[in-house]
């Protein structure tokens, strides 16, 4: 039950579409209270194995008297090493409007508990869970690695994306600075880049994206879920506040790098009433257009998500889940390409014309940055075009 390294593991459970609300992570509430600062509070198991673990409550009393996760510990992260061979990953996704994404990380320490991408962790034989958030792989090779895939003949300077599956401006990024040498590599070779974070972290390589605004290789997408501190706090433990992400466009703004706002994900009943006031300040900060996708809950990510909202809203939980089974024709989650971004039926329909109205009106219904791909110039090539990047 303890893996090498001293971490605990949480109880393990199968989630079930029929009834999440029946599903709870962990029964003595001092557990979950020694799990301060992290999204999710159980480990579901893995979907591609076919044992988990049951555990009683014997063992649970003992687990309570360890001195790693008494009331007020910490559940500590462990950066694991990453020998990917390739670093430019290949989307064939039509609703997502980009082709290539460059992850620095696999696992996002943010614990954001509604994160999509969770289920990633289960191909490298971990959970979704609080494994995700806790056990992050780190490339850090990511900067060699993009070089060589720049310095393919057949690649032609077509955007990437930071990142799809991680955030790559997540606490570690302070440290290990893996996604400040990739953004080195890509001003280099004037490779166009957008990024999606929920960091301040982002204005920290302001010189590098100053450098490529002005030439057009970089826009900026920061998101924001909420403005309340408290639910931020309890939704997205590690992630920057709410009042630090409007900073972060603003700072982004002001350097004259294109910065969007990403209400995403709305949940009905939750947030999603606060789409008025989230794109005003978001305008006000300097955001020049807005998106939004609907929460999203593929595989495991439905038994994190309800155990979370149980102990976190408990007399609003079953409230909630009607209403996300509203907008997916009774399910909780539906995979068809364009529909697992909006939902369907009337509540999906509310939230969809209520965005469109307040982004009209506070001027964030244009399109993203278009960014120019005539500047790539592959590694090792003449670079005496560069001088423009630096060109007040």
């Amino acid at each position: 039950m303890r893996p090498q390294g001293g971490q605990f593991s949480l109880p393990v459970l199968q989630p079930t579409d029929a009834a999440p609300t029946a599903i709870r992570g962990i029964a003595d509430a001092a557990l979950v209270g020694a799990l301060r600062g992290r999204g999710s509070a159980i480990n579901p198991q893995n979907r591609f194995e076919d044992k988990g673990v049951v555990i009683d409550g014997e063992f649970l009393d003992a687990l309570l008297n360890d001195p790693e996760v008494a009331p007020g510990a910490q559940v500590r992260t462990h950066v694991l090493e990453d020998a990917s061979r390739s670093i430019l990953n290949e989307v064939d996704s039509p609703d997502l409007g980009m082709r290539w994404t460059l992850n620095p990380y696999r696992g996002c320490e943010h614990g954001c508990v509604y994160c999509y991408a969770r289920p990633g962790h289960e191909y490298l034989g971990l959970s979704s869970g609080l494994d995700f958030e806790t056990r992050i792989f780190a490339k850090r090779d990511a900067a060699s690695l993009l070089r060589k895939e720049l310095a393919r003949p057949s690649w032609k300077g077509e955007t990437i994306s930071l990142s799809g599956v991680t955030d790559c401006y997540q606490p570690l990024e302070r440290e290990l600075r893996l996604t400040r040498s990739c953004l080195e590599v890509m001003r280099e070779c004037g490779q166009p880049v957008t990024i999606v974070t929920k960091s301040k972290l982002v204005l920290r390589d302001l010189d590098i994206l100053r450098d490529m605004a002005r030439e057009n290789l970089v826009a900026v997408a920061v998101s924001l879920t909420t403005l309340d501190p408290a639910l931020a706090a309890k939704m997205e433990p590690r992630a920057s506040s709410p009042r630090a992400r409007l900073d972060a466009i603003s700072g982004l703004s002001a350097a004259g790098v294109p910065a969007m706002v990403m209400t995403a994900p709305l949940i009905p009943g939750l947030n999603d009433h606060e789409v008025p006031p989230l794109l005003r300040e978001a305008s006000r900060a300097g955001a020049t257009n807005a998106a939004y996708v609907l929460l999203r809950l593929p595989h495991q990510i439905k038994a994190i998500f309800f155990d979370w909202l149980a102990r976190e809203f408990p007399a609003r939980a079953a409230h909630i889940e009607s209403l996300i089974r509203d907008t997916r024709r009774g399910a909780l989650y539906r995979a068809e390409w364009r529909e697992r971004q909006r939902g369907t039926g009337n509540i999906a329909e509310h939230i969809a014309s209520t965005f469109k109205v307040f982004a009209r009106r506070y001027g964030l219904d244009g399109p993203f940055a278009e960014l120019a791909h005539d500047k790539f110039r592959a590694p090792g090539a003449d670079t005496a075009w560069q001088g423009r990047l630096f060109v007040p």
